[in-house]
């Protein structure tokens, strides 16, 4: 069976992430471990709350690059294959290096704590906003986003039929005003910071010193990157696309069909939550998507003997 990983980014934690595998599993307790003593107080945050604190970008970061290494680490325990390519929605593609061995988990859990507190500080609260555009066809809300100005630009291309913008408050709501004109629907988004956008700039510059002094492996498999929908061309490059995608739009939709043409059977979520699951399911029709937040949901994920594994 050829395997693709999914890992997830902001949006996806819950309090109790990664308690129920890692209290099943010596490897996914293990990654728990080391992630708190990279980040001490995390392994209680994840487990135990406050949500209000764990939902701080600087907090929610960690624990979803945590929870993600967790679950992969009990997948390859339990015997499930490596897989032939990898992808994280924007802060998951750090979770996708830790589980292609191009980063340790303790560097990855210090980079994205920063990387969470440089993107929370780099605009004010309040000044920006994100809104999810539905049942509008990408070309549409590019229009509507250039005829908003500059103030505004495209975040995520997650599925068919939604995309995420991202930028100043007032242009993002006339962005939403726009596409409710044209028969789309907006959704604003409940964050923190406008990412993926230029304002996003500063937050990049900062983290782009850390990644410049950060030493990546060569990856086990190919980790297809957000901002260019390619696979990584090698470890010396993974500074660059890490920092570009900071202000640069996700392309998930195209990231979901570049990892495609590697021939997947089985596309397998690792972490909390189903959002990639559910964006699987509206781009690639019939795609095989589980996602493994519990051992329950790990054993339906895991391929039988008939079916096989990728080594």
């Amino acid at each position: 069976m050829r395997v693709a990983a999914l890992f997830p980014g902001q949006g996806s934690q819950a309090v109790g992430m990664a308690r129920a595998l890692a209290e099943a599993s010596p490897a996914a307790r293990d990654v728990i471990e080391r992630a708190d003593a990279a980040a001490p107080g995390l392994r209680d945050l994840m487990f135990d709350g406050p949500a209000d604190a764990l939902t701080r970008t600087e907090n929610q970061q960690p624990a979803l690059v945590a929870a993600g290494a967790a679950a992969y680490a009990a997948w390859r325990e339990a015997g499930g294959p490596e897989p032939v390519v990898a992808a994280g929605h924007s802060l998951g593609e750090f979770t996708a290096h830790v589980a292609a061995g191009s980063l340790s988990l303790e560097t990855a859990i210090r980079l994205v704590r920063a990387r969470g507190r440089y993107m929370q500080e780099a605009v004010p609260e309040g000044v920006g906003a994100m809104a999810a555009v539905l049942k509008l066809d990408d070309d549409v809300v590019d229009a509507l986003v250039a005829e908003a100005g500059a103030g505004v630009s495209v975040a995520n291309r997650n599925a068919p039929g939604q995309v995420v913008v991202s930028g100043a408050a007032d242009a993002v709501a006339a962005v939403a005003r726009a596409a409710k004109e044209r028969g789309g629907r907006a959704v604003p988004l409940k964050v923190s910071a406008p990412f993926h956008c230029p304002l996003m700039a500063p937050a990049a510059e900062r983290l782009a010193a850390d990644l410049a002094a950060t030493t990546f492996a060569p990856a086990r498999f190919a980790i297809v990157c957000n901002v260019d929908a390619r696979p990584l061309a090698g470890p010396a490059d993974a500074p660059r696309v890490l920092t570009e995608q900071v202000t640069g739009t996700v392309r998930w939709t195209e990231v979901l069909h570049a990892a495609a043409e590697r021939n997947v059977d089985r596309w397998v979520e690792f972490g909390s939550g189903k959002v990639l699951t559910g964006l699987l399911a509206r781009t690639l029709r019939g795609a095989d998507g589980r996602a493994v937040v519990d051992p329950e949901s790990l054993a339906a994920a895991l391929p039988d003997r008939r079916e096989g594994g990728s080594e």
